[in-house]
């Protein structure tokens, strides 16, 4: 399983974003993302560009609410380079802007509501979204689990691993060491971690964001490896990494 460390606070990317990847650069992180919203285009541009020099894999979500916001924020991301995009349900027009560039789509499945985000639909409408999204060419879905209003978190993700062959990552409210073990034995490939690791919620007593960090990437050796799952068709597809 991998862990994507979002630049990002309260759903925004956080405005020391330059100096706190400098900080992190020898902790071994080696997926990296943020937000288009929380600073200037100028310095996403530097962020970006900081953590490709890295060798990381970059990762933008993008939590616009409205249609024209959203597609502005995927232009952004073409124009950017990034190696994934996720979040955002205007899963079409999105494919169509990506079409032709090495960017990998994985779109939020169920009811994403405000800003920050929360998360309407029961375990039936993430399995719905999960095959219309596998069916219409995302690489996977971004499912905000643990900011869901009408299910329990693991249900949720249960339910998304079913449905598709795709990549599953859980996004949002991942706070603990336990959260991110629940999540793997649930099935997911990966989990973002933004808010809990600038707030100190991973290793409370310790006062470093590597220690939040080190954390993360300490419950992830822990985690076994997946055993083969079947997809709905009976097919065992191959174990999923989000490396490129």
């Amino acid at each position: 399983m991998d862990f994507i460390f979002m630049l990002t606070r309260d759903d925004r990317t956080v405005t020391d974003c330059l100096d706190v990847l400098d900080t992190v650069r020898d902790l071994g992180v080696v997926h990296i993302g943020f937000k288009d919203v929380g600073v200037e285009p100028a310095v996403l541009d530097r962020l970006h560009r900081q953590i490709k020099d890295m060798g990381a894999t970059s990762y933008l979500e993008v939590v616009s609410t409205t249609r024209e916001e959203a597609l502005t924020s995927v232009r952004r991301a073409v124009d950017l380079g990034v190696d994934r995009l996720m979040g955002g349900t205007w899963i079409d027009e999105t494919l169509e802007l990506v079409a032709g560039t090495s960017v990998a789509y994985l779109p939020f499945v169920g009811e994403p509501l405000g800003h920050p985000t929360r998360l309407a639909g029961d375990p039936d409408r993430i399995s719905d979204d999960c095959l219309r999204a596998e069916a219409a060419g995302c690489a996977g879905v971004d499912l905000l689990a643990y900011r869901a209003t009408d299910a329990d978190p693991l249900d949720l993700v249960r339910a998304a691993r079913a449905a598709t062959r795709g990549s599953l990552v859980v996004a949002g409210g991942i706070s603990s060491t336990e959260r991110i073990r629940a999540v793997a034995a649930a099935g997911a490939d990966a989990f973002t971690i933004g808010s809990a690791a600038f707030d100190g919620s991973l290793r409370p007593r310790a006062g470093t964001l590597a220690a939040q960090l080190g954390a993360a990437l300490e419950a992830v050796a822990s985690v076994p490896a997946p055993s083969p799952r079947l997809h709905g068709d009976g097919q065992s597809p191959a174990p999923h990494t989000l490396v490129p």
